[in-house]
């Protein structure tokens, strides 16, 4: 039976969030910046935490360590909000951190990857939310799903092997300084064969 996941009544402070992976795409940081202020000015701000609660898994020493949606939690902490609900999968504060990192890799609730697509050890993970380190290629992977490039799909961290797909056919410098142009050529990528391994790939398949 898959764990029951029930909301924390009371609200948790944003600043003592745990990541579970090491890099972010800024764009998709800003874009959440946006997108909150906008509810706010319509006055639904409480409506939006309401559905947009943060899962976590509890940890060693009872820490919370998130799970998905880093890139919101981030956001919303640039923003001044100081406590936020979060949406509890695991109580694994009984292991030992060794054991607990390697549950969450052998679940896949964890990405030890840096910004160069390269794996790293779990102590490279940043204790804080503000930490984490850009990769420009995490934000292209966010563009290219919203401009239809792929479709949204449930395999965790997917934005990330999007990412890294894109980080070996687009030099770093063009996603940087021209990202309208690297998105799209990103989209002729997503859309051909070489790409068809990927998590929502929606390419044409060539008829036998």
């Amino acid at each position: 039976m898959p764990p029951i996941r029930e909301p924390v009544i009371h609200p948790v402070p944003i600043a003592e969030l745990r990541p579970t992976q090491i890099t972010i795409g800024r764009r998709e940081v800003d874009e959440r910046r946006k997108h909150w202020r906008a509810e706010k000015s319509r006055k639904h701000s409480a409506a939006f935490l309401g559905t947009h609660m943060i899962p976590v898994v509890v940890g060693p020493k009872k820490r919370h360590y998130i799970i998905d949606h880093h890139h919101l939690a981030l956001a919303l902490m640039e923003e001044g909000l100081a406590d936020i609900f979060v949406l509890p999968v695991a109580q694994l504060d009984r292991l030992k951190q060794d054991m607990f990192w390697m549950f969450l890799d052998n679940r896949g609730w964890m990405h030890p990857f840096d910004d160069k697509g390269r794996r790293r050890p779990y102590d490279e993970i940043p204790h804080s939310l503000r930490d984490m380190v850009d990769d420009p290629f995490r934000s292209l992977a966010g563009a290219l799903r919203r401009a239809g490039g792929y479709a949204k799909d449930t395999t965790p961290f997917s934005e990330f092997l999007w990412a890294d797909f894109l980080r070996r056919r687009i030099r770093r410098r063009q996603v940087k300084d021209a990202f309208a142009g690297a998105l799209r050529e990103a989209v002729k990528l997503a859309k051909s064969r070489d790409a068809d391994y990927l998590p929502g790939w929606c390419g044409t398949v060539d008829e036998a």
